[in-house]
């Protein structure tokens, strides 16, 4: 099965080489994707080499819908071993608590806006990866993935309304955290330029 992968660039699926072309375009990014996932690189590592064995052995049942559907059809792979490893490891699912809404909490305002560029992107992962396991599951279905929440729900075996919770609480507490990101950083530069 001969298969397009980035602009005219072709490989054949059935051969050696045509599979470690695959895995080596997409290996760094889906290791990204797995690590958000489980916050281990070791965990992130094994939930990919799984990801890549499901598609490989599925392969057969792409069926290309033009431009980058095979990458779609790849990252659910990914997503859904993910999904499997932390269910299947109990360090993890037992982990996954669903916290309730307090009344209490202060929810800032959802915003397309993204007000801190000078945070980095690695930097984000790592603040994305520190979230408790349930903010994080949610968070990166819902905003990584575009999953809705009704489909997280079903994945996750949790009312739509708990997941609306977890997306929240998520954001509020990623946000806090890129605060304190940027005080230490306005420290670090105040204390470096007063030397």
């Amino acid at each position: 099965m001969k298969v397009s992968i980035g602009k005219q660039r072709e490989i054949d699926l059935n051969s050696i080489a045509g599979i470690e072309t695959l895995y080596d375009s997409y290996a760094r990014r889906f290791l990204g994707l797995c690590y958000r996932y489980c916050g281990s690189r070791e965990d992130a590592e094994d939930i990919m080499h799984d990801g890549f064995l499901n598609i490989i052995r599925n392969i057969h049942r792409f069926r290309s819908r033009g431009e980058g559907s095979l990458e779609a059809w790849m990252k659910r792979i990914m997503v859904t071993t993910s999904l499997k490893y932390l269910r299947d490891h109990a360090k993890y699912w037992k982990n996954m608590v669903f916290d309730s809404m307090d009344d209490q909490m202060d929810i800032p305002e959802e915003t397309d806006d993204y007000p801190y560029p000078e945070i980095s992107k690695e930097q984000l992962l790592q603040l994305i990866t520190e979230l408790p396991l349930g903010y994080r599951t949610v968070f990166n279905f819902y905003v990584m993935e575009n999953y809705s929440h009704k489909e997280i729900a079903e994945m996750l075996q949790c009312s739509e309304s708990t997941s609306k919770t977890q997306l929240l609480k998520a954001r509020a507490c990623l946000q806090r955290r890129i605060k304190e990101c940027m005080k230490h950083k306005e420290y670090g530069q105040k204390a470096s330029t007063s030397r």
